[in-house]
Parts: C-alpha cells; structure tokens; sequence
C-alpha cells in the first residue's frame, strides 16, 4: 500500500468515524435523532433536555471511548512490537493490576480523598506507574531491559497486585463501595467528563507521533535484536522507548476507564490483515479502528439492558475471548 491509498484509507476511517460520533451520540436509553445531534454540535437551537443529554452526557463519553480505544489499540502495537509476539497486549506488564489495587483502595478506604474529585483517576495512574516502574527495575539485565524478564516481571507483579486487589475488597466496609469497585474494573466509560478529555487526548497523540517516527525502528526490531542491531538499530534505547510509551498510555487509559481487555489484542490483528505489517500503516489505521470499536461496544453496553448498563469491559472480553481463541486454532502468532 502506497501513501496514497493510505491517504485515501485515513479519510474514509475520518468519515466513518465523524458519522459514527453524531449516531452513537444519539443512541442510549433516550434516543437522540441524528439531525438534533448535528444541530446542538453546530450550536442552533434544541429542547433543554435533548442538549443536556448530547452535550452533557454522550458526546464526552463517545469522545473518551474513541481516544481509549485508539490509545488500548496502540499499545498493543507498541507491545507487540516490544515482544515480538503478536499476542502481547497492553496489560502484559501489570498495569491494569496495579491501576486497580490503587483504585479500589482508593474507593473503598477513602485513601486517596485528599486528591479531590480526580481522585480515582490519579490514584489508578500512581498505581500503574509504580507497577511499571517495578517491572521496568525486575527486568533489566546489565543495563538493558531483558525481554523475557520484563515478561516474568510482569506476571509476577501482577498476581501481586491482584492478590492485594482481593485483600482490599474482601475487607470493604460496605456493599455499595464494593459494587462500584467492581463496576469500575471491569471497564467503564459511565463517569466521563469533559476534564477527562485533556490529558488522555493529549498523552495518546504525543505517543502515536513519537511511535510514528520511529516505524522503521519497530519495523526492524519485529525481525529481532540482532537483525535489528545490524540494521544500525539502538535496540536498548527502543525497547525502553516502547515501555515508556506503552506504560504511560495504558496507565493513562485505565486511569479514566478501567480496564478494558482484549481492544489492544484484538485491533492490531484487523489491522494487519487490512493494511499489511508496516509500522507506519498498522498505527493511524489502528488507532481509528480501536477507537470506533470501543465507541460503538460502549453504544451497546448501556443500550443492552436499559436503562442499566453493562461494563464495556465485559462486552470486550465476550467478543475478545473467542477471537482469541480463533487466533491460536488459526495459528495467526
């Protein structure tokens, strides 16, 4: 593919998605008409009502679920890349564990109160920082990051986070936390808000653009280190780079959503299948495909069982499980 049907390719998937954003916005247990959304983002007149719910509900969740997805989507990339395997997700290196230790202690216990009204999101991301840096420290070998160290790290740390995931809600003082803890990490767009926004909007096209210039080294660091070293490759500086990245946009994304498994798996592989393998097709088009996938998945978990809602988490993993399953009866690694 050529940049100029990849030019053509990025237009159509802005379309999809600028349509796909005025619809899901629409959608929910109060039907929007497409017409009135158009209207109230182009400022003219509508219902106090109609406006409250497009503008002060749907639009910034369509919009964070758009920018999780491309961002769970570009992690996957940047792991896989990082790995050289094609079933790395973003949540190998523990991330989502330790987000969710901190969170629930948070919600639970009341620790982190002192942050105010951000205080879920901060406390997830300081929780998925420390992990990552634990992991980063566990998996260097004589000054450079060791790829099946940082692998066992991560599992490792994990099912430490996890453990003391387990110790903070069996001992929670209250049913109501317990179930909000629950809903939480099992992946929600339910509290977005306008201030969510900045920062994962912000952190995930900063990541993409440094990601981008470097497609030729991931490019040639998928063939191997030693392939890569004599391509003139810095592997060393690479590796770390895509654990910078990989680490700051997961932990980001869990902070505002939770964990939403299988996006960052699932993505890169439609991707590839459509564009071929090169680093500088796979990112943009994933990033899209990611986001529109997490839009409309959101679209179904709070129209399913209206007017409840089903963590988007577990839709991910309904679809991602068997597409998972598919992947390695297909041997697609």
């Amino acid at each position: 593919m050529n940049k100029r049907k990849l030019s053509v390719v990025l237009m159509i998937l802005i379309l999809i998605t600028i349509t796909s954003i005025i619809v899901a916005t629409g959608l929910g247990p109060v039907t929007v008409s497409p017409v009135t959304v158009l209207k109230i983002l182009m400022g003219k007149h509508a219902s106090q009502l109609e406006y409250n719910i497009v503008w002060g509900l749907r639009l910034p969740r369509v919009l964070l679920g758009f920018i999780v997805g491309a961002a769970l989507s570009v992690t996957g990339v940047a792991m896989q890349a990082l790995v050289r395997n094609h079933l790395a997700d973003p949540f190998i290196l523990g991330v989502s564990s330790g987000a969710s230790a901190a969170a629930t202690l948070g919600m639970l216990f009341g620790t982190f109160s002192f942050l105010g009204i951000y205080s879920l999101s901060i406390s997830a991301f300081l929780g998925a920082g420390v992990t990552i840096i634990l992991v980063f420290l566990l998996s260097r070998v004589k000054g450079r990051i060791h790829i099946t160290h940082l692998l066992l790290s991560g599992v490792a740390i994990s099912m430490i986070m996890e453990a003391l995931t387990n110790i903070i809600t069996i001992s929670a003082p209250n049913a109501l936390g317990l179930h909000n803890a629950a809903f939480w990490m099992s992946g929600s767009l339910a509290s977005a808000k306008w201030s969510y926004l900045t920062l994962p909007l912000c952190v995930m096209l900063g990541c993409i653009s440094i990601l981008l210039i470097n497609y030729r080294n991931l490019n040639s660091l998928v063939l191997g280190e030693e392939a890569a070293g004599t391509l003139g490759v810095n592997v060393g500086r690479v590796q770390g780079l895509l654990v910078l990245i990989s680490s700051l946009l997961a932990g980001t994304t869990v902070a505002v959503s939770g964990s939403i498994g299988f996006v960052g798996l699932m993505t890169p592989h439609i991707t590839r299948m459509l564009v071929g393998s090169d680093h500088q097709r796979v990112l943009p088009v994933c990033a899209f495909m990611g986001g529109l996938l997490v839009m409309w998945v959101d679209v179904m978990a709070r129209m399913v069982i209206a007017p409840e809602e089903l963590p988007v988490g577990i839709l991910t993993a309904l679809f991602g499980g068997p597409f998972f399953i598919l992947l390695l009866k297909r041997k697609k690694v």
